[in-house]
Order: structure tokens, then sequence, then C-alpha cells
């Protein structure tokens, strides 16, 4: 990545501070996280020791029920008679001294002894229907109270009182909340929550709050916790909205002590000294950075000028080559400018042709003869986009020995520059070679996600500026297998569509998504297997139903005579069908209309792309001769340089009649170069095809920008222009390394 003179400086100060400050950094966090360790221990503790109380309390209670079940008073005819009653009655009341709870003893339906009334008070009570068969804990429950008074709440330890093997009775022993409050408020720790719970997460005892939060549920997430082990940690927020910290633990009888704090006092606070240690550190940082600043702003102002230079090239404007006083700076605005006027020569020209074919084309359209039109405009485009492709193969391999330079760090800036405006004219061309229909044409895996982004030019060339694009990829998306260019015809004839529905602009929407089951209803030629959904959607006028139902047939037409040739949808539906997906369209009057193309997604066979020249030896072309054959004498003389920068040795032909002199006369390459299409009646691939004859050891890499010849898929490596330096010295190690595996090559009988 490009680091500018001012980042460099900046990530010196860094370097020298980055020690401290990361010491800073880790003793700020260690303070931090032994704190949160100290409040974590204790929490821990006191919710561990407090839950033991709550046990031991409960305990107390079963122990109560338990002995009283045994006494012989409740031996006998059921129930009790009124004598056994009372002496029962009297052993309860000395078991629960000291106790703030009562004891009840219950038959089915009916309470019939309750030390909470008074001591031998008559009747009974309505209890539960049926008797609980073993001992239990049961959770807190609600006790109206008598005539006027209030409620009461209890939880309750209840055991079954057997005889001769059978249930006759159960014997209750109740706990209030105001018991277990005492606990609670023990802790002594302002600001701190402490929380009794039964076995069904409802709150018996709470600090602070007590009595306004007895009965009410904890919260879910705590709930949720708890029921996933018997103690642990926890992060939440209370009952009344303060976000708190905690640690709960649950005793074997199923209630749990829960003892928290608040989040803020848990995370803790920094100590002084360590607060001013990190004070210190980012007033230092600044000063530095500060003074980096300073420096940079010395340094940078001769480098300015090759920015402004760059920035001219690539905004198309004249470059002005003024002196800097660095002499590498010099040079490089000084081919800046020559690179300038080359291309706004070229793009002069290149707009006087495509001019001149447009005139063209619309004659030849008023005649009729559409086909000779386009391959007339055809030709001339991709015969300017093959010279202008030699233009910037200039400018690229160029800019490639300037980075080689040993002040191209400090020119990382303009030299990206140029290397955008290269690529934007080599996206310039690729759209001209499309329309000449001289790009190559095949099948491969695209992925939208790389390609919806990169046709919006080719898109808004069609659209103007009036109408907005925007695209839209899902994250997921599958690579599909189609024919790219079919693609990319189906998409502009859709533009064409939006653009006359849009008169006055609109927005015009790109969407890419997996399909769904739903997105393939109602297409019942459709194959089984997974899809991608592609639509294309405008808020233009709108069709009418009657017209949708026709919209794909070909030759059919909304469009006024000689407007229209009513074949651009019925391409869209013929390039969904031969890609094995399907095509639909939905449009409302007055709403916009919007095209869905389903095409398969590519076998995982398929999605893997083999790392262009991945069988280069680890090994540089440094030592190999290179017979660079070349018509363009500038493009020639940079591409030689480049090829001689990396160590080869290079031999020149302008022509394939010149290098076969070349070679029949002994001329001993390890790899030849050649341009494909140039002068005289052979090209490229002719002087390929006779090495494969004569000399088929000796391997041949094509260049060009366009090409008429046909080939085979995979017969020869061929780069297209503007090539990339590193791509092109890539393409010519693997060729060279395949060859020295093969051994020497046999030499071209003399005639």
């Amino acid at each position: 990545m490009p680091v500018t003179i001012r980042s460099r400086l900046i990530l010196l100060m860094l370097a020298v501070l980055l020690p401290g400050m990361l010491g800073v950094g880790w003793l700020i966090g260690s303070t931090y996280e032994a704190e949160r360790e100290a409040h974590e221990r204790y929490l821990r503790d006191t919710a561990r020791a407090l839950s033991m109380l709550v046990d031991g309390e409960l305990a107390r209670r079963a122990t109560i029920a338990h002995v009283l079940s045994q006494s012989p008073e409740l031996d006998g005819p059921v129930p009790p008679d009124a004598e056994r009653r009372l002496s029962f009655e009297r052993q309860a009341r000395r078991a629960m001294q000291g106790l703030g709870g009562w004891v009840e003893l219950r038959a089915p339906g009916r309470v019939l002894i309750s030390t909470r009334r008074p001591e031998g008070a008559s009747g009974e009570a309505p209890g539960p229907a049926a008797l609980s068969p073993v001992a239990t804990m049961q959770p807190l429950t609600t006790l109206a109270g008598a005539r006027g008074a209030a409620p009461e709440m209890y939880a309750a330890w209840v055991t079954p009182v057997l005889r001769d093997g059978q249930l006759i009775y159960n014997l209750v022993v109740t706990v209030r909340p105001a018991e277990l409050q005492r606990i609670v408020q023990a802790q002594g720790n302002p600001g701190w929550i402490g929380t009794v719970m039964d076995n069904t997460g409802r709150i018996v005892a709470r600090q602070p709050g007590g009595d306004a939060f007895v009965g009410r549920m904890v919260r879910d997430d705590l709930l949720a916790r708890m029921r996933g082990s018997s103690e642990g940690a926890f992060e939440s927020v209370s009952l009344d909205g303060m976000p708190a910290a905690g640690y709960f633990s649950t005793s074997p009888l199923g209630w749990s002590y829960v003892s928290a704090m608040p989040r803020e006092q848990f995370d803790g606070h920094l100590p002084r000294e360590v607060l001013r240690i990190g004070i210190g550190t980012l007033v230092l940082l600044s000063l530095a950075v500060a003074g980096a600043l300073w420096v940079s702003r010395r340094i940078e102002r001769p480098i300015r000028a090759l920015r402004t230079a760059a920035e001219d090239l690539q905004a198309g404007r004249p470059v002005q080559a003024r002196p800097s006083g660095m002499v590498e700076c010099d040079d490089v605005a000084s081919a800046l400018a020559t690179a300038g006027r080359s291309m706004a020569q070229a793009r002069t020209e290149l707009e006087h042709s495509v001019a001149q074919a447009v005139e063209r084309t619309r004659i030849v359209e008023q005649r009729g003869a559409q086909s000779q039109r386009v391959a007339a405009l055809g030709r001339l485009t991709g015969g300017v986009a093959h010279e202008f492709n030699n233009l910037l193969g200039i400018i690229s391999n160029s800019m490639h020995l300037m980075q080689r330079h040993p002040a191209a760090a400090e020119l990382q800036g303009p030299l990206g520059a140029t290397q955008r405006a290269v690529d934007k004219g080599s996206q310039l061309t690729q759209h001209l070679l499309r329309f000449s229909g001289k790009r190559p044409v095949r099948i491969q895996t695209l992925s939208f996600a790389r390609y919806l982004p990169e046709v919006q030019d080719l898109m808004r060339s069609v659209l103007g500026r009036r109408i907005e694009i925007k695209v839209q990829v899902a994250p997921d998306v599958r690579p599909v297998r189609l024919d790219a260019s079919e693609l990319d015809l189906a998409l502009v004839n859709l533009a064409l569509n939006a653009h006359d529905a849009m008169p006055n602009g609109g927005e015009l929407t790109l969407r890419a998504a997996n399909a769904t089951e739903e997105d393939k209803e109602g297409l019942p030629n459709l194959a089984p297997g997974d899809y991608v959904v592609l639509t294309v959607g405008d808020d233009g006028v709108g069709l009418d139903s009657t017209i949708v139902e026709h919209a794909f047939e070909p030759f059919f037409t909304t469009k006024s005579v000689g407007q229209g040739s009513g074949l651009g949808l019925s391409q869209v539906h013929g390039f969904a069908t031969q890609a094995g997906g399907a095509a639909r369209l939905a449009s409302t009057r007055g709403v916009g209309t919007t095209v869905s193309l389903l095409l398969p997604v590519a076998r995982e066979d398929e999605d893997r792309v083999a790392a262009p020249f991945a069988d280069a030896a680890p090994q540089s072309i440094a030592g190999a001769t290179v017979l660079l054959v070349e018509d363009d004498e500038s493009l020639g003389d940079v591409t030689a340089a480049l090829l001689m920068a990396h160590g080869a040795k290079v031999l020149r032909a302008g022509h394939v009649e010149a290098a076969q002199r070349l070679l029949v006369g002994g001329a001993p390459p390890d790899v030849v170069l050649s341009d494909i299409v140039m002068p005289g009646g052979q090209d490229g691939v002719a002087l390929a095809r006779w090495l494969r004859e004569q000399r088929p050891a000796l391997p041949v890499v094509l260049i060009t920008g366009f090409s008429n010849t046909a080939m085979a898929e995979g017969e020869f490596t061929v780069l297209r222009k503007p090539c990339p330096p590193t791509e092109l010295l890539a393409a010519l190690q693997a060729a060279v390394a395949r060859a020295r595996r093969a051994g020497p090559a046999p030499a071209i009988p003399k005639p």
C-alpha cells in the first residue's frame, strides 16, 4: 500500500512510542482486570456463604417436619381425636419456638391443625385436594389474611406422614420471607443487591427494597442462566433498572441466593497514578505527531507538483512539467507530460474516429443495412482500440520502470494516479471491443459481487446522468457460469428500455441474490438445482398487463416504426434460457418494470479457477533471451527496456517475416513474445503455429488488444493489452520454466 512521507514520519514516531503506549495499556488493563477479579471473587464468596445460610434455614424446617412426622400422636385413628390433636399441636409449637413460621397438619382437602391459629382453636380449614407423596420444598405462596388483613406470603416444606405404608397426612412447616430478609440485610454493603429466590425464580427476600419485591419474578435472562448451572457469574439489569453484575449460587434444596453490585462499580476505577501516566503518554504522542507533521510539510512540497500533474493526466487536462527542485520528480513530471500529450492525441483521434463511425452508421441504418453498419463500426472501433491499447502499454511499462527507480517510494501517489488512468483507459477499450464484437466470447465463472459494480460504467453510458444506478449484492450470493459478453448485451438492452421508460430521469436498481423456492415458482421448465436471481428494475412509466404477456416475443415492440427492432427483450430471454435458467417480467403502469433473470450457479469444480501461470518455477527471466515481435516501435522500445531491466536479453523484430529470418538464421531465443495484429500477410498466431511445427519446444506468448484470427481455447498463452508488467513477466517466467524442464529445443533447419 502506498505510504506518504507524512505517514512515514508519523509511523516512525509511533514505532518509538508504541512500546511505551503498549506498556501503559497493559498497566491500565491489568488494573481493571485485577479489580474486576476481586469483585467477582467477593460476589462469589458472598453468594455461596449466604446460599448456605438460606439452605440451613430451610434444612431446619425440613428436620422439624421429619421429626414431627414420626410423632406417636399421629398414630391411631384418622383423623386423630381432640386430645391427640392438642398434644401434637403443643409439640409443633415447641419445635417452632424462635422461628417465624407455623406448622400445619393436612388431610386430603382440609387442614386439621395449624399453629398459626390460637392454641386449641377448634374447626378445620380447607386445604389441598391431594397430598404430596414425597418430601418437597414448595415455592412462595400467597395466603389470604383474615377479614380486613393484608394477605401474607410464605414458603413451606412438605413431608408425607406414612403409617403402615399408607399416606395419611402431609406435615407442612412454613417459612416467612421476613425471616430470610434478616439474612439478606446482614450483608452490610450499601448499594449492593442481595436476593433470595425460591425454586421457581420468585423473589422471597431482597436488599434493598424488601417487601416491595417479594413475590416478583427475576428477569428471564437470569433465569435462563440459572437453568444451565448451579452457580455462576452473570451480567443483567436489576428489577429497578440498574445495570448490574453478580453471582448466583443454588442450594441442594433448589433455592438460590444472588449477590450483585452496580456494573459501574464492578468494572472498577483507574488509580490516579495510572491515569496520570496515560494522560502523559497521550500528550507525548500528540507532540510527536505534531512534530512529524511539521517536518513532513518541509519535505513534501517538491512532490505536490507531481500529484498535480498526475491529477491533470487522469482528468485529461494538459500536463505542465514545472521544475520542482528534485531531479527524480522532474524526470517523472516530464514523462507524465509526454504521456498526457500522447493520450490527448489518442483521445482526439478516438473521438474523431467514433464520430465518423457514428455518422457512417446513421447513413447505413437509413439504407437498411444494419449488419453492415455493425461490422463497419466494429472494425473501426477495434482498430482504434488496438492503437489506444499500444499507447496504454507504453505508459504502463514506463511506469513500471519508474517504480524500480530508487526514489519510487516517494512517488507512489503520482504513480498510483497514473495506474488508475491506465486502468480507466483499458476499461474504455474493453467496452469498445465488446461493442465491436472483437472481444473473445467464452463461458466463464462470474461473481456478481465484482461484476455488477464494474458494469455500472457501461450502463451509465447508455442511461445518461439523469438516471441514477443503484447496485445491491447479497453478501452470500454464489457465482454463476455463463457467457459474460451475452450478459453485458442483455443488461445493455434492459438499460435501453429503462432509458425510454424514464424520459425525465429516475432510478435503475440492480440486485443479485441466491434464488429462493418462491423465486422459482411458476417456472415448470426450470431444471432442479440452485439458482441466482438477477433483477433489473426501474421506476418508469410501466407497461399494461396485455403488453407484459408478449414482451419477450421476437419483433414485438411498443415503440414507433424505425425506433426499435423488438429484439432487445427477446435477446434477454434467449440468453437466460441458453444459460440454463429463465427470465420473467413484472410491470405496473405508473409504477415501473422489473426483469428477473434466474441463472444456474456454477458447480464446485467450475468455481475453481487455476491461478494464472501457476506452473511457473520460482525463478526469474534473468539470463533468458526473449524474441520480441512488435510492429509499434515505441511500445517495442518500452517493452524491451522493461525486459532488460529484469535481466533478460532481447532480440527485436518488427513483423513476422523478420522474426522468421532471425530464427532460421540461428537466433537462440528461450521464449518468443509476439503481438497478434501486425502488418503483412501473417500475424502473430501464424508465427506461433509455424514455430509449433518447426520448433515445438520453443514457447510462444501472444499479446493483443483484439484479434480477428480464431484460436482454439487454450491453444496458446494470450495476454490482453494493456498487460500489467507483473502479468507479462509471470507469463514469460512460466513459459521459460516449462521450456527448461523440457530440455533444449532443436534449431530450425535452414532452407
